[in-house]
């Protein structure tokens, strides 16, 4: 009889063994070698042991469970198997350049460089869909001079006109909008310096961690190569940012300068998603590609990029912003909802791959 099995059951070396079997596709290292594999206890045959991803919105989850149920049942003497899954998100942490957001551990900004594209659409969903992947998260509203966020959570603009402007949970996520205290109708004229000092206050003044640590910060960008975007990537150390276009040549044109501008500011862009990308009929279900299909798609394969994802046309996109209730919370169950869940996952891992490799650089 071998030591550390039979009536006594296998030993911790055995069953940590048979989990360095278990290769994580992205980080493409095996998850005990990765510090994965926490709280390890074996009595008798009983294993129990915590599985720590590195986000809690990883698209790997289900499928890493069982891939590491199977290793440890196949080890001899094992009776019973009781995995808790658990994440730790990585703070992005370069080097040099910007001071880090006091309580943000990484920042994911989403910009187009044309407007109608459904920017903020897309941001807020994304934030929605992290939260309900178990992340802490946080959605700036950096569109300074034309706020709409607001109207998109159910706010009203000048909420905060008397009390100052703090962070407001809304579906699980920390929001904050210069447009909670600006009255309704008061035009924001500001441009240059005033918009960067706007920015920084906006990061590095309000309390972004005051109930804990945000794992994503995410920021609604204004359209095109203005002020804002400059001054958040001369202000905060952004993990990476995400390109929103439409699948006409005339905006993909546009998703290609705003990648260069962020290529010449040293900012990593995570992909492109494709919004309002086809129409799906409520009532027979044919799918029409009202303004053409696949776009950008191909513009991310020229550039390069990760494609994310395409979301749908959908009425209920337009009927929940108007009152105030993001699609991926008043339509859990709807097609765009799951597109954007999927995108979420795909975000996620992208900036946890980003993270491994910051301290562990590849060979």
């Amino acid at each position: 009889m071998k030591q550390g099995q039979g009536k006594k059951g296998p030993s911790e070396k055995d069953i940590l063994a048979a989990l360095s079997t278990v290769e994580d596709p992205e980080l493409h290292r095996d998850i005990v070698s990765l510090d994965m594999i926490r709280d390890l206890q074996v009595s008798g045959g009983k294993v129990a042991f915590r599985f720590v991803l590195t986000t809690p919105a990883s698209p790997m989850r289900n499928e890493l469970q069982r891939r590491a149920e199977e290793a440890v049942r196949a080890v001899p003497g094992v009776e019973s198997v009781e995995v808790k899954m658990d994440a730790e998100v990585r703070a992005h942490s370069p080097l040099k350049g910007p001071r880090p957001v006091e309580g943000v551990r990484n920042i994911i900004a989403v910009a187009s460089n044309k407007g109608g594209v459904g920017k903020s659409t897309v941001a807020i969903n994304l934030a929605v869909a992290l939260a309900k992947h178990g992340a802490r998260v946080g959605l700036l509203d950096a569109d300074l001079t034309g706020p709409n966020i607001p109207t998109m959570v159910g706010l009203e603009h000048g909420c905060q006109a008397e009390t100052g402007l703090m962070p407001v949970t809304c579906y699980g996520v920390k929001v904050v909008s210069i447009g909670f205290v600006l009255r309704p109708g008061l035009p924001m004229i500001w441009r240059g310096p005033l918009i960067g000092n706007g920015v920084r206050q906006l990061l590095h003044e309000l309390p972004w961690a005051a109930d804990g640590e945000l794992d994503y910060l995410i920021v609604d960008l204004p359209p095109g190569t203005s002020d804002a975007p400059l001054s958040m990537a001369q202000e905060a150390p952004i993990a990476g940012v995400v390109i929103v276009t439409t699948p006409q040549s005339v905006s993909l044109e546009d998703a290609t300068k705003a990648v260069t501008m962020f290529a010449k500011l040293n900012v990593p862009v995570f992909g492109i998603i494709e919004n309002m990308s086809y129409f799906l009929c409520p009532h027979c279900g044919q799918r029409t590609e009202i303004f053409g299909h696949g776009g950008a798609q191909e513009a991310a394969k020229k550039l390069g990029l990760d494609f994310l994802g395409e979301v749908p046309l959908d009425t209920q996109v337009r009927v929940g912003s108007d009152e105030g209730v993001p699609i991926v919370e008043r339509e859990p169950d709807s097609p765009v909802t799951q597109v954007f869940m999927l995108i979420a996952e795909r975000i996620a891992a992208r900036t946890s791959v980003q993270r491994f490799f910051e301290k562990t650089p590849p060979k």
